[in-house]
């Protein structure tokens, strides 16, 4: 089974809003409860079910996404294939970000110019989760070449809102219960951003962790692929499937940034409210003073970007001319504007923050940072402002979203940072960050 965006829009008009796409969506899977099995939603659920429901749980899949990607357009093909390798993702499908080579699917990096393009093999990530026996169902959309470019999808959450970028169509996917897990990656934000945007739970391990070979590059001391998932739990789950080691401790020493970084008045808020809920159910938060270090790293993080980008997309630039993405065509001109020596003291300060926050994580091994500035903006022009994430993807340390506890409004997240390596162990402390904030949202028991 083959779906264009042209089929989804023959097949269904678009919706007027998420919410009330969503709730109709689920009012007729209610109504059909009777008829047909339990849908699978989580990447957990699909891990307990046997290889006949999770064949079932495909279908379900390519039916919800036919409902409702005429409104989200979170996808620009989708072919799912048989189960190619035999593991613990056998028949579990997932997207991935199209940047990512794959052997007879669309590979057109979100721009006009490759309209069309199809890769010609997979991958390393994708040979890898195939593997695994999971099955790709199709790409998501990205901006323009991973960069600033907004790409058609809307956010699940609110349609008239951003999903964030540059892994806006995974994200929208996970947050539209189209799939299980997706893949994404971050140059400055592009993961942990439109997680908290879609209220969604992204990880950007530790850079280089994950394989990077068939991947449209930026910036390549930055680029850095990961994942989307429901829940924290969820990505534990995920990342065990992969073979990487399980943390199961109890106790974490968590450090928040004090001043805070500057955010929206919402984000600052939340922040507060979030760190206070989790003093409260016993974790212990200490304060550190990093904020101004982060505001060096993140401008870092732009420089790093502008130079190694400029020189890989130059030739792009000379090929198109005119006719590349202008965002791309500016960052190259400013980006072989930047002398060496800038680049190399770039360097240089970024080495020096890592050991000097290395230094700060033996003593609290988690800090605690908003994840964005604020809800996604409203409207599509923009995909919003990365400077909560561009300081740890400049360091190469692992980063996980928690969406918080916002009742009805736009979702907000919560990231969580380690130092390098600590993968594992940043995933489990976001369990139990997910797991103080259910246990704050429960209803007292008489």
């Amino acid at each position: 089974m083959k779906f264009t965006r042209r089929d989804f829009l023959k097949t269904s008009a678009a919706a007027g809003a998420a919410a009330g796409m969503l709730e109709m969506a689920g009012a007729s899977a209610a109504r059909g409860a009777a008829a047909e099995p339990p849908r699978l939603e989580t990447f957990r659920q699909w891990m307990a079910a046997d290889r006949e429901t999770r064949k079932r749980g495909v279908e379900q899949c390519l039916s919800r996404i036919k409902e409702l990607e005429p409104s989200i357009h979170a996808w620009v093909e989708v072919h799912p294939e048989q189960p190619t390798g035999d593991g613990p993702l056998f028949g579990i499908p997932f997207g991935a970000k199209d940047i990512l080579e794959t052997k007879g699917l669309a590979t057109e990096y979100g721009s006009p110019l490759y309209k069309g393009r199809v890769g010609t093999e997979d991958a390393a990530l994708i040979r890898e989760l195939r593997e695994r026996g999971a099955v790709l169902l199709g790409k998501t959309v990205t901006t323009a070449f991973a960069y600033r470019t907004p790409g058609p999808t809307r956010n699940p959450r609110n349609l008239e809102h951003t999903p964030g970028g540059s892994s806006s169509g995974s994200a929208a996917a996970i947050a539209a219960n189209m799939i299980p897990f997706a893949v994404g990656e971050q140059t400055r934000g592009s993961i942990i951003r439109p997680a908290s945007y879609c209220g969604v739970t992204g990880f950007k391990p530790t850079f280089d962790l994950l394989p990077t070979a068939g991947m449209l590059p930026v910036s390549k001391s930055l680029d850095t692929l990961g994942f989307f998932t429901h829940t924290p739990a969820d990505m534990q789950a995920l990342w065990k499937a992969l073979g990487h080691a399980e943390d199961r401790r109890e106790h974490f020493v968590f450090a928040a940034p004090d001043p805070a970084p500057e955010c929206d008045p919402e984000m600052a808020a939340q922040f507060q409210r979030s760190l206070a809920t989790l003093r409260h159910s016993g974790l212990e938060i200490h304060s550190i003073n990093i904020s101004e270090m982060l505001k060096k790293l993140d401008a870092a993080n732009d420089t790093l970007m502008f130079y190694e980008g400029a020189r890989f997309h130059e030739a792009r630039l000379q090929e198109f001319g005119d006719r590349l993405d202008p965002e791309l065509a500016a960052l190259v001109r400013k980006g072989l504007k930047i002398p060496d020596e800038e680049y190399g003291k770039t360097q240089q300060y970024i080495a020096e923050s890592r050991a000097k926050l290395a230094e700060i994580f033996k003593e609290t091994p988690v800090i605690l940072t908003p994840a964005a500035t604020g809800p996604a903006p409203l409207g599509l022009s923009t995909t919003g402002d990365p400077r909560m994430n561009a300081p740890w993807s400049a360091l190469g340390t692992p980063a996980i979203s928690v969406p918080m506890p916002v009742g009805g409004a736009l979702p907000l997240g919560l990231q969580l940072t380690a130092d390098l390596s600590q993968d594992s162990m940043l995933v489990q402390a976001a369990v139990i960050v997910q797991e103080r904030f259910a246990a704050e949202r429960a209803p007292a028991k008489l």
